[in-house]
């Protein structure tokens, strides 16, 4: 039997992410979603990138592009933006490849170019950070999908009927946040929290921390928020 399994912004926590895919052990007809922001803030992304590379050739891996994947391809660019990289998480991103951008393989740059925007199945729909309700997947603006935090406004449920899944809005206290319509699942791992990893059809949750440490549960009751 398959599973969809989505797991959230990982930011280069490389121990938690091992942790989570032991537990998970995915299988060759399992669909696994990243929401992106691999990269950054916590101190292993170049260990992060790796697994993700090997992930693709283990099950279905289906990874979107985040906003600090798209801070890094532009900082590797320019000066200019390459300092703004720096002060939003690049710095450690950097230092995991010893320092200098040189050092990172053309197979994680390849890697991280052929992210999606989006993904969807017959029941949810899976961007990075937030979205339109009344606009197509395929025509939702860069600055919502990828920047946009959801804190107190939560947006309608999308034309399309599906559930959302996103990342890229912290939750502080380590907890998946569930609005019934929109699910949110970047648990603040690189915080001293969890990353978390949802399998979208059972509720199953998994969630592991940079300690190494284990916690296994169902999907906390939707909420009116």
């Amino acid at each position: 039997m398959s599973r969809t399994i989505a797991i959230g912004d990982m930011h280069g926590c490389a121990v938690a992410l091992d942790t989570l895919l032991e537990a998970i052990q995915p299988q060759r007809r399992d669909t696994l979603i990243g929401l992106g922001d691999f990269v950054d803030r916590g101190p292993q992304s170049n260990a992060v990138l790796d697994r993700l590379v090997e992930l693709i050739t283990v099950c279905r891996f289906v990874p979107l592009i985040g906003n600090h994947e798209l801070m890094m391809f532009a900082g590797l660019r320019s000066k200019r933006d390459h300092d703004f990289w720096m002060q939003h998480g690049g710095a450690s991103t950097l230092a995991s490849y010893g320092g200098n951008a040189a050092n990172i393989p053309q197979h994680h740059i390849t890697f991280l170019g052929h992210c999606l925007r989006f993904f969807e199945t017959d029941r949810h729909f899976f961007v990075h950070a937030n979205y339109i309700p009344f606009l197509p997947l395929e025509q939702q603006p860069d600055e919502c999908i990828f920047w946009q935090h959801i804190y107190d406004e939560v947006p309608a449920p999308h034309f399309n009927g599906k559930i959302a899944v996103v990342g890229h809005t912290p939750q502080s206290d380590g907890l998946v946040r569930n609005c019934g319509h929109v699910l949110m699942i970047d648990t603040y791992c690189y915080g001293h929290q969890w990353l978390s990893a949802l399998d979208v059809d059972s509720g199953q949750l998994w969630q592991a921390n940079q300690l190494g440490e284990l916690r296994i549960m169902e999907l906390p009751v939707a909420t009116s928020e």
